[in-house]
């Protein structure tokens, strides 16, 4: 018998079994890690690889160096990628729901066109057409190297450094409409998922098409598709990785960078991969809570 609030409401116990396991793939990391040093030869150093992460200024303190850099810039890249791939997901999502042919056709062009290029092939014609058309057609250059001190330091925070900030902003363009067409099938998958008897309730209230969907299906749909929202929004940290080949300044790209200047291959990716270990694990962990209370409602 479930426990009030359903399944997710469980105590998770740490048992035996889950200790062993736990052990057993420490104890298999750390083979491995000697297995390499036996076999290659090689002696494990980290010590250059952790002054790249902060360093210590005299007149700030401490201050985030390349690594962590990088990682901010994921974190931005990512952040407003998701935010993109949302408002697209849910437009495009709807559309293809719609009744109207000439939605459906557009939103199914958009789908199957980006699930059939490879995501390396669409960013390298996507990112290059964007900012060598697109981006100078709009002055958005010329517009940052405009403004006033105060407003530079507001586009740092929330883009990364004014002088790349037009390279980002096409990389988060680029990344969150790749991401975007999964989203939108996620969107079409939870509203079509819900009984054809939820449209008929919102009619017999007198409600149009439209506000039905609005009041009625959408909050029903996204309490649906969370979970797998959820699992896209780790993959988009993932994904984002692939914006490095366009020498856009993530954890990916300076991590590269970090590993050709020290020498230490292995230890920066370590520490990279650990970087986006720990943001994914957090997303997924706020994910299980959200999912949670999702089900409590329910």
């Amino acid at each position: 018998m479930d426990l009030p609030g359903g399944p997710y409401a469980r105590r998770r116990h740490v048992g035996l079994i889950d200790a062993a396991i736990v052990i057993g793939v420490l104890g298999a990391l750390g083979f491995l890690a000697w297995r390499a040093g036996a076999a290659l030869d090689y002696r494990w150093n980290f010590a250059p690889v952790w002054g790249f992460i902060a360093r210590y200024d005299e007149e700030r303190g401490w201050v985030a160096n390349l690594l962590l850099q990088g990682l901010l810039t994921t974190i931005r890249v990512s952040f407003w990628a998701a935010i993109v791939a949302a408002i697209v997901g849910v437009v495009m999502g709807v559309a293809r729901t719609s009744r109207s042919l000439l939605p459906r056709l557009i939103s199914g062009f958009y789908v199957e066109t980006i699930r059939n290029i490879p995501p390396l092939v669409f960013v390298f014609v996507f990112y290059f057409f964007v900012t060598s058309q697109i981006l100078p057609a709009l002055g958005i250059e010329d517009w940052i190297r405009r403004q006033d001190p105060d407003t530079l330091a507001w586009i740092e925070v929330l883009f990364g450094p004014p002088q790349f900030a037009a390279g980002v902003l096409a990389a988060i363009l680029c990344l969150g409409l790749f991401e975007g067409a999964y989203v939108t099938e996620i969107v079409r998958a939870g509203i079509q998922s819900l009984p054809g008897g939820q449209w008929e309730a919102g009619q017999a209230l007198g409600l149009s098409r439209t506000a039905t969907l609005r009041h009625v299906i959408l909050p029903q749909a996204v309490a649906r598709t969370v979970p797998p929202l959820a699992g896209q929004a780790v993959s988009l940290v993932k994904d984002s990785s692939i914006i490095s080949l366009v020498s856009i300044q993530d954890l990916a790209f300076l991590g590269n960078e970090v590993a050709a200047t020290t020498n230490r291959v292995f230890e920066t990716w370590l520490v990279v991969a650990g970087f986006y270990f720990i943001v994914c694990a957090a997303l997924s962990a706020a994910a299980a809570r959200l999912e949670r209370r999702f089900a409590r409602r329910g």
